[in-house]
């Protein structure tokens, strides 16, 4: 076997042991024994089996022992609930040369092989989550069970690299090329989405699933069954199905344009390219092939900006930087949600959902109350009807939320969030008007996405439990909450916003109160420059493709309108009143609010997207047209520029702040490691701002 060892530098590595024991198989009927290797880092649960070098040697040295054995078969499980979550990949930011790289495929594939070419059948008793290299485990193995508890994927593409020991070659000849399309990139690029035990059987990935209170003992029996000659598994040739390898490449081809809006993003590229080969490829030549394109990935900055991320993304929904303690917060047991429209029913519906409290609207009149809470009670059973919620749950939930006409509903409550109309006078004059319902400690929480948060508290007897707490649409869906916390917002409402904010499992930062927060203030900028070029004279069409190298799901205009030219004028207003002259007040946004029209697109009569006539005779017809590197370039520099203003002000105390906030609440692509690592590497933060954001390795390759 090739010899790999971990990076200098690299942490130090968790080990995952393989203990093997012999497993009598003659009380299921065999007359034999199962060499069963258990997976274990001897670590609690929030610690996965992962697979470094020395983890590696260990799972070779228990096969060595379990090949010399007496053994009929051989088998492989994980701890309690963990099976194993692929490849150790901290070590990986740490290799310096393609030959490391090169070493870690061919290690993983000169192991795994032999779990598919000894001389004795081999089982994967997948007892609980199995990601990556985990699941690759398994398709090595002759025969496959999983626990029904078991979710299961291979998010390499999601991470900016390819399933590298194995996968891309094993799965499209196990299951066909379609179904592995779905497994290696679809699933991949839709939020990295896992498999269910249920449809990871359906596709063909296992031969078996079992409940988890018996699954080794019925693993065990389903061997012994296979063992015996009482049982076989009938596996089908899929490489003459030519036309369904062109189906599933030509889908896997549709869904990465989707995703990163025509941009060439390498990762899953060259899994579509893998997948491809292994109608023809053996297994040997994918391989190799597959030790070439992950060494190549590997040695990217596109991988160390995903892992970045990741990374980032994991360790932020377990800890807010700046929170206070934890015991500081109060407890919530009755919510008020001021306004019944579509963002508060959603509200609503989510604390709902997850804090399992009474929740109270009000509105201005009782058909919109009725129409909040109608609104709620049809997704509930929306929930019952995808088998989410049983009735009984769903009745449980639907008995929550009440409304009303009347403000005083909203004493007793102990958190109130306001989503009404964005007007300030509004807003300051429904919180001076709760102040006289509610109790001293009931935290007063604001929507907002630009307005002041303290001045809404100024006249208050207890400025202190203003709160902002700015949510993204779809609710349910963006993971990302702002908590703004005002000068006055005292330890005690910031660690009662902090707590609410993670029963709803959202991922938080704590910023300053200041104009548009973090992410309206830096997607204005950004948006205001597009629509400042077209205002100037530059084509719609040129100046929206112009951020298409950088891979955006959606274009600045399609983004445009998703949030509303109403939206979108209100913050841009906002922000110039606050900001200054940085933020334009577009014209042509200002002549599509008066008109009423919604967007520079309509969809066409199949369903695509199609220029909206309409939104182009409103253009404004400057006569500075820029070309689409002029446009991107100022965007760009706009961003970096915003950003050092945000961190000198004191927004947000890190730049890792800033890239959490563009990469959970504006959709900021993955593949280029938040808006800040990009800036530096390509040399736009020390040009605009004469400093990187990051230190020199950040999210890149090493120096």
């Amino acid at each position: 076997m090739v010899e790999f060892t971990a990076p200098e530098g690299a942490p130090e590595e968790v080990v995952t042991n393989s203990l093997l024991r012999e497993v009598d198989l003659t009380p299921f009927g065999f007359n034999g024994t199962l060499s069963l290797i258990t997976l274990d880092n001897g670590m609690d649960y929030n610690r996965p089996n992962t697979l470094g070098p020395q983890s590696l040697k260990g799972l070779s040295d228990a096969l060595t022992a379990a090949e010399s054995s007496s053994s009929a078969a051989i088998a492989i499980t994980g701890k309690p609930f963990i099976f194993a979550a692929g490849a150790d990949l901290s070590a990986l930011p740490f290799l310096k040369d393609k030959a490391q790289a090169l070493a870690m495929g061919k290690y993983g594939h000169d192991l795994f092989k032999r779990l598919g070419r000894g001389k004795k059948p081999t089982f994967a008793f997948t007892n609980g989550l199995a990601l990556g290299g985990g699941l690759e485990i398994g398709l090595h193995c002759t025969y496959r069970t999983l626990a029904s508890t078991a979710f299961t994927a291979l998010p390499e593409c999601f991470l900016g690299i390819v399933p590298g020991w194995g996968g891309a070659t094993i799965l499209p000849k196990l299951i066909g090329p379609e179904k592995a399309v779905q497994v290696i990139i679809l699933n991949a690029l839709n939020n990295n989405t896992m498999m269910k035990a249920k449809e990871a059987l359906a596709l063909g990935v296992v031969d078996a699933v079992f409940e988890p209170a018996d699954f080794l003992e019925r693993s065990c029996a389903f061997a012994a069954d296979l063992l015996s000659g009482k049982k076989k598994i009938e596996r089908v040739d899929h490489s003459k199905d030519g036309a369904a390898w062109e189906r599933a490449i030509s889908t896997g081809k549709g869904a990465v344009a989707k995703k990163y809006g025509g941009a060439e993003v390498a990762a899953p590229l060259r899994a579509l390219e893998l997948i491809a080969a292994a109608k023809t490829n053996t297994l040997d030549q994918g391989f190799d092939a597959e030790d070439e394109v992950l060494a190549k990935l590997v040695m990217s900055d596109t991988l160390r900006s995903s892992l970045y991320a990741f990374n980032l993304i994991q360790k932020k929904r377990k800890k807010v930087e700046g929170a206070p303690k934890p015991a500081l917060a109060r407890k919530v047991s009755k919510v008020g949600v001021v306004g019944a429209g579509l963002m508060a029913s959603q509200l609503a519906l989510l604390i709902m959902r997850n804090l399992k409290v009474p929740v109270v609207m009000t509105d201005l009149d009782q058909s919109r109350v009725d129409k909040g809470i109608a609104w709620i009670h049809s997704e509930i059973d929306k929930l019952v009807e995808k088998k989410r919620l049983n009735q009984e749950g769903a009745a449980r939930l639907k008995g929550l939320v009440s409304g009303s006409t009347d403000q005083s509903v909203f004493a007793g409550s102990d958190f109130i969030i306001e989503a009404v109309f964005e007007e300030f006078s509004i807003k300051q004059k429904l919180f001076k008007e709760l102040e006289k319902i509610i109790s001293a400690e009931c935290i007063l929480a604001t929507n907002t996405s630009s307005l002041s948060v303290e001045k809404m508290g100024e006249g208050l007897a207890h400025p202190e439990r203003v709160v902002g707490f700015h949510f993204f649409n779809p609710v349910a869906v963006m993971p990302l909450l702002e908590v703004a916390r005002t000068s006055k917002t005292d330890d005690a409402t910031t660690a009662t916003a902090i707590s609410v904010g993670k029963e709803l499992k959202k991922t938080m930062i704590i910023c300053k109160d200041a104009p548009g927060f973090v992410v309206n203030r830096l997607l204005t900028r950004f948006m205001g420059e597009v629509t400042d070029a077209i205002d100037e004279g530059t084509p719609y069409d040129v100046a929206d493709s112009a951020l298409r190298p950088l891979g955006f799901p959606m274009s600045p205009l399609e983004l445009f309108g998703l949030v509303g030219p109403g939206v979108a004028l209100h913050v841009s207003k906002t922000l110039n009143a606050n900001l200054g002259a940085r933020y334009k007040v577009s014209p042509t946004v200002s002549k599509l609010v008066e008109k009423g029209v919604k967007s520079f697109y309509i969809k066409d009569e199949s369903g695509k997207l199609a220029p909206n006539q309409e939104a182009l005779a409103l253009v404004e017809k400057g006569n500075s047209p820029s070309t689409a590197e002029q446009v991107r370039a100022r965007a760009l520099k706009a961003l970096a520029e915003e950003a050092r203003m945000m961190l000198d002000e004191g927004v947000v105390a890190t730049a890792a702040e800033i890239d959490l906030c563009m990469l959970m609440g504006a959709g900021w692509p993955m593949h280029l490691g938040g808006i800040l690592p990009y800036l530096d590497r390509e040399g736009i933060s020390e040009a605009v701002c004469g400093q990187r954001f990051h230190p020199p390795g950040v999210a890149s390759l090493p120096a």
